[in-house]
């Protein structure tokens, strides 16, 4: 027989029952008589009940639903309306309290109710989460203060500069930098510097929870605006005379967003089911880890609530672009780690320096943080962190499939420290952005790497490319190259990119919008940075150009 035939035997409710047994809700389905008839793991695991304990009998002979309130699947099976995001509390059959958000729906065949559909997620973990990041919150209050921030690059003392300025006013401030910048000790700086120090300091990852339970933590909630809803405070009435903080503010969803505006613009707000205005006295900072340019043009952030928050925008810089807080944040850990792990460890070995020199770092620096502390947990007797002990992450890149056995973080880091330290030998092309990233990278390096991002056509594998040569560049591009000593690596980078932008413009005679999709960029950001790097900006071209 072959194996179409026995596939075709096969039934197709084993397929079904799988699949719903696999998702990460718990779905219950009752029949016409409300009796279970689905009855998926994770609904088993929500409700701490046997799928043998319930299937087969009747809802209201296994769960019991307290103060008259009835089970929104036997509502939608008796009125035919479905339910959408409602919260239940009730009792399986030992008396345990189970609280869900369900979405709930009629089944309907040829006009008739032979069934219903309910799709739960458990709330009770999520807020027993909520209210003890609450209470850690009260008591821990801002931790950090500016000088908290390690770090004497320019770059980085210029926003730190900029962020105590704005510490002496109310306005909303727009913190904006890649995962492991340092977002949230710049926020806790500004409040801990502000007139409100003395006020409570609140935090919340806006992407942390899920949208139903969003709005509810924001502004709070009035008894009866849902099924068990309950008198509750929102965080804009917990952090009243301080700071409300909003991380990842683009993860929330339009709607939300749209309230939160209006909350800002009339400095009042609504718990959820409630008609009373409720004034507010807090500051609200922000965050994103994407720029808000790219985040609008995405649809992910409203345009007025960028406008509203970002009075004052902070662009945080890489740590990419300020190597020279690199080797002063490795030994800021290490002092960390040797208090908390008990040990002497005196700092890293010269490769590990020039390594982390070499690394491009896109963890910023929470990457930089995990490594000294991976490193230690290796350490036996040792006082210098080498190599061999850097652990293995995204530093190990240079192993391609098919191209033999993996190399440890050892000969990974190797690679890395030769190509920093500008030793001979081969280099992968996953190692050459780390050398070029560098302040460690030799300027032959920088050269060529600058030679790639303007988008220059030299010959493949030529002499003057491989060397970096200036001769290798467009001739308009040498005397800059040659021109650059004496300029911090920032102000090097900004005339490579003002040459790389100025010629994407003019190779499209001007027309911004296919210069930006050019150079993989949104219309605002290449925008954003003709403004920045104070280029002339062409006219926009007519419609349809």
């Amino acid at each position: 027989m072959s194996a179409e035939n026995t596939a075709g035997r096969q039934d197709p409710l084993a397929f079904y029952k799988q699949a719903i047994d696999h998702i990460n809700e718990g779905v219950h389905v009752v029949d016409r008589q409300g009796r279970s008839v689905v009855y998926n793991r994770k609904m088993t695991e929500l409700e701490s009940m046997n799928e043998s304990d319930v299937l087969g009998k009747s809802l209201l002979s296994v769960f019991q639903f307290p103060g008259g309130q009835e089970s929104t699947l036997l509502q939608a099976l008796n009125t035919g309306r479905p339910t959408l995001n409602v919260r239940q509390t009730y009792f399986n059959q030992s008396g345990k309290k189970i609280t869900t958000i369900n979405n709930t729906y009629p089944i309907v065949e040829d006009g008739a109710i032979i069934g219903a559909i309910e799709i739960a997620n458990d709330v009770t973990k999520m807020e027993r989460l909520v209210r003890e990041n609450l209470l850690r919150q009260r008591k821990e209050g801002a931790l950090y203060t500016f000088d908290s921030i390690v770090g004497s690059s320019e770059a980085l003392q210029r926003v730190i500069l900029h962020a105590q300025r704005a510490a002496r006013t109310n306005s909303s401030v727009l913190v904006v930098g890649e995962t492991g910048t340092g977002k949230e000790l710049f926020v806790q700086g500004i409040h801990q510097a502000s007139s409100r120090s003395g006020g409570p300091f609140i935090s919340q990852n806006c992407a942390a929870l899920p949208e139903d339970l969003v709005e509810g933590l924001l502004f709070g909630t009035t008894k009866g605006a849902y099924t068990g809803a309950v008198e509750r405070p929102g965080l804009f009435e917990q952090a009243e005379g301080g700071t409300l903080f909003l991380d990842e503010i683009n993860s929330l969803a339009m709607p939300l967003q749209a309230k939160l505006l209006r909350a800002l613009q009339e400095r009042s707000f609504r718990r959820l089911g409630d008609t009373r205005e409720r004034s507010m006295n807090v500051r609200i900072l922000a965050a994103m880890n994407e720029h808000p340019d790219d985040a609008i043009d995405g649809g992910r952030l409203r345009e007025d609530l960028y406008y509203r928050l970002g009075v004052v925008t902070l662009l945080l810089p890489p740590l990419r672009e300020r190597p020279e807080d690199i080797l002063p944040l490795a030994r800021h850990f290490i002092r960390r780690y040797n208090d908390l792990f008990q040990m002497q460890v005196e700092g890293v070995s010269a490769e590990v320096e020039a390594f982390f020199l070499a690394h491009p770092w896109p963890g910023n620096v929470r990457e930089l943080q995990h490594t000294i502390e991976g490193a230690m947990n290796l350490l036996i007797d040792e006082t210098v962190i080498e190599l061999e002990h850097l652990p293995i992450r995204r530093m190990s890149r240079t192993t391609r499939p098919g191209g033999g056995a993996a190399r440890g973080a050892r000969g990974d880091a190797a690679a890395g420290a030769d190509a920093a330290a500008g030793a001979p030998g081969q280099r992968s092309d996953a190692e050459a952005p780390a050398a070029l990233s560098g302040a460690g990278a030799g300027g032959a390096s920088e050269a060529s790497g600058t030679a790639a991002a303007a988008g220059h056509d030299g010959p493949a594998g030529s002499a003057d490319t491989a060397a970096g040569s200036p001769a290798a560049f467009p001739a308009e591009l040498a005397p800059l190259l040659e021109s650059s000593g004496g300029r911090t690596l920032r102000e090097q980078l900004e005339l490579f990119e003002a040459y790389a932008v100025r010629r994407a413009v003019d190779r499209h005679g001007g027309n911004i919008v296919r210069a930006s999709k050019e150079l993989g960029l949104s219309r605002q950001s290449l925008q954003y940075r003709l403004r920045k790097l104070k280029l002339k900006q062409p006219a926009e071209p007519p419609l349809g150009q």
